[in-house]
């Protein structure tokens, strides 16, 4: 097979010693560059190169997708951490094996809430998208040698926002957590309430609430990892009531926008003041662990809180 092969065979010189070709010829990438079969009956082979390469929005490198992969969605030069799915989180943090439930519930349009398109229609195309039925995946499996209730928040389904069903498949999460005395991990990554469902969502953060009270008091670990971004409502509620809160490196996490805070209390906010290292400096965050480190880093924190439950029952 020849690599370099000219998309026109008449090159032969002439007496000058320069090419005899048309001086205006196209060399485009695909017919000068593209392996090429030397059976002709085969056909020409073009190489594909959309989607092997990824710009990182950090450094602006240009990054190999199998090598970003490899890294865990980690860029290796700046440590920029791309946001990730929730079945890659659940991949990423429980051992093989694990279950998952709580997925066949499904929102409807109680206030039938069209704005540029109808509500129906974008959770239509969000389900076919994801493939999820709503924002969120709740897993229960081990996290080293401890059973956990994890859910993980998708911000690919309307930008992880919580609706009624979010809120009552966390709110099935802690009931699975007080069932089984095992530690609660909730992933947050969302943009807030979700507004399609009014007041509906809103009323999401106080049942949520209510029942990681329940969770305290029973004395169960509730864990919270914050992720880019964990923004609105999600913040106002689980995401920082969290025994131990810590978040990914460069994490968007805040309530309002700055330029609305910035409106607000009319000064200027110092830079970087919403990311996850401020707010460590702050004392809004436990603690700031990168990708490679967050299942140690939990495996340690559940060994600490001395965490003794039984294993999850069969099924």
């Amino acid at each position: 097979m020849s690599w370099f092969k000219r998309p026109n065979s008449n090159f032969e010189p002439d007496e000058n010693g320069e090419p005899n070709g048309d001086s205006n010829q196209d060399f485009n990438a695909e017919s000068t560059f593209a392996p090429v079969s030397d059976d002709a009956s085969a056909g020409q082979t073009k190489v594909r190169t959309e989607g092997l390469w990824i710009k990182c929005p950090g450094c602006r490198n240009p990054l190999f997708k199998a090598e970003l992969e490899a890294n865990l969605y980690v860029c290796p030069k700046c440590g920029y951490h791309f946001k990730i799915g929730a079945r890659q989180r659940i991949d990423l943090l429980l051992e093989p094996g694990y279950s998952l439930v709580c997925g066949n519930l499904r929102s409807t349009d109680p206030l039938n809430f069209f704005d540029v398109k109808s509500y129906k229609k974008r959770l239509s195309d969000a389900q076919s998208q994801t493939g999820l039925n709503d924002a969120i995946v709740t897993a229960l499996g081990n996290i080293g040698p401890h059973p956990v209730v994890l859910s993980a928040m998708e911000y690919a389904f309307i930008g992880g926002s919580m609706g009624a069903v979010v809120g009552e498949c966390i709110a099935r999460a802690i009931d699975r957590s007080l069932a089984s005395r095992h530690p609660l991990i909730i992933v947050s990554a969302s943009g807030g309430a979700r507004m399609m469902e009014g007041v509906v969502s809103l009323m999401q953060l106080a049942k949520i609430a209510t029942g990681l009270a329940q969770l305290d008091q029973a004395r169960i670990p509730y864990i919270c990892l914050l992720t880019d971004p964990t923004t609105g409502g999600v913040t106002a509620s689980f995401a920082m009531l969290g025994d131990l809160n810590i978040a990914e490196p460069g994490a968007l996490i805040g309530f309002a926008g700055p330029r609305v805070i910035e409106q607000t209390i009319r000064q200027k906010l110092p830079e970087g003041f919403q990311r996850s290292e401020f707010l460590l400096e702050h004392g809004f965050l436990d603690a700031v662990v990168p990708r490679s480190d967050l299942k140690p880093y939990l495996i340690r924190a559940l060994d600490f809180m001395n965490v003794k439950s039984p294993s999850h029952p069969a099924g």
